[in-house]
């Protein structure tokens, strides 16, 4: 294990959880991953995989600084902390004022701190992980990478909500997206593997997990994403509702007495897939069901396709035209039927789907799933978050 000091330690931290990993930049390798969960809660653990075992250990109760400590004492056990050159945090909300990754510094913190009104449960909790870190490993530089830095290259017109302008002026209310660490890395690699200059590319791109978004990156550029102010807007999820007419709230308070908190409550965590399948916000699970015959799940699938495709059909007019459609993120990297659904819905646009080619790409297994004779190409790329924060940090401390 070369342990010369270029290792940047990664943490993303949530509002009862805290995901951790030692990546090297430039050769990708990661050492040890893992995650600390149900934080402040009597049951609070920290787990973590490393050379291969898995192993956890209590947190007695502990929230975030608990978590940190327990991971320095642990990096200390395994002999990588003096390996570890910077700290990368995952910030959500970054709002206009973080175009790209910057250091940690008074002035940044403060500015995360201002968005804090945009993204009232993760930047809080992005500013304790930071300032745990700073305790913690004193003395090693920090960064911050964005959820959203990557979409400020979006024009106004894709950014714009027709509300009163000056709900934008006064507080920032427009179209922010996220997922944007990941699109900068999908949109790279597709371009990669498919040999396309990426000054002279046409990606539309599916991140599909348990929160889900599409983007459309022009050479390189987002021109638009589906997720809005905040990660509710856009596609079917699995826990969210996506797009839909915003008078459901008062028509929800008036026939259910539900107050705002409630129906927020009931549209970002008992909406989706959940909500219509009846069974669970888990992918397999309702793949599972539907394969079975069942309603509600075959139900759920099409809705989710359905609504995946129409929004992809209307991320190429951003993009004018598609080179590629890449599919990541959890589901995006192992759903073949979803996959199947989706391109074949989008055959209009110049696809066609290689059958074989897409059951093959499950697993962690990436590749183009179109046929040969397809005018645009479809693929599936494994996203990496945690490796372009890597990157990203060990350039910034460069």
């Amino acid at each position: 294990m070369a342990m010369t000091k270029e290792n940047i330690l990664i943490i993303n931290c949530g509002s009862s959880s805290l995901k951790f990993a030692v990546i090297n930049p430039s050769s990708g390798e990661e050492f040890i991953n893992g995650i600390a969960e149900r934080l402040g809660e009597a049951e609070a653990f920290i787990r973590w995989k490393f050379q291969g075992n898995k192993e956890s250990e209590t947190l007695n109760g502990g929230a975030h600084d608990a978590a940190v400590e327990a991971l320095l004492h642990m990096l200390e056990a395994k002999g990588l902390k003096e390996g570890i050159a910077a700290v990368g945090h995952r910030v959500v909300h970054g709002g206009e004022t973080f175009k790209e990754s910057c250091i940690v510094t008074k002035e940044a913190m403060q500015a995360i701190e201002d968005c804090t009104h945009l993204a009232p449960l993760h930047n809080p909790a992005n500013l304790v992980g930071i300032k745990a870190a700073q305790k913690h490993f004193p003395g090693l530089p920090m960064t911050v990478v964005f959820d959203t830095s990557f979409h400020q290259s979006m024009p106004d017109k894709a950014f714009t909500y027709a509300v009163p302008y000056k709900f934008y002026r006064e507080n920032g209310l427009r179209k922010y997206g996220f997922h944007g660490t990941s699109y900068r890395f999908v949109s790279r690699a597709a371009c990669e593997m498919l040999d396309l200059d990426i000054s002279n590319s046409k990606i539309l791109i599916a991140h599909l997990g348990n929160g889900a978004s599409c983007a459309a990156v022009l050479n390189g550029e987002s021109m638009d994403t589906t997720m809005g102010l905040t990660p509710l807007e856009g596609l079917v999820m699995g826990t969210r509702c996506g797009n839909i007419d915003a008078n459901v709230f008062s028509f929800l308070n008036k026939e259910y007495g539900y107050s705002i908190e409630e129906i927020t409550d009931i549209l970002n965590k008992k909406s989706g897939l959940l909500g219509i399948s009846e069974l669970s916000n888990d992918c397999r699970v309702i793949e599972e069901a539907y394969m079975e015959g069942n309603k509600q799940a075959t139900l759920a699938m099409d809705v989710f396709c359905y609504v995946l495709a129409k929004q992809l059909a209307g991320m190429a007019v951003a993009t004018g035209g598609v080179d590629a459609l890449a599919f990541t993120g959890g589901i995006g990297e192992n759903s073949d039927i979803i996959r199947g659904k989706v391109v074949e819905a989008l055959a209009f646009l110049g696809f066609e789907l290689d059958k074989q080619r897409n059951l093959d790409c499950r697993f962690g297994n990436e590749g183009v799933i179109s046929s040969d004779t397809s005018r645009a190409t479809a693929l599936v790329v494994s996203t990496n978050e945690e490796l372009m924060i890597a990157k990203d940090t060990a350039a910034l401390i460069s």
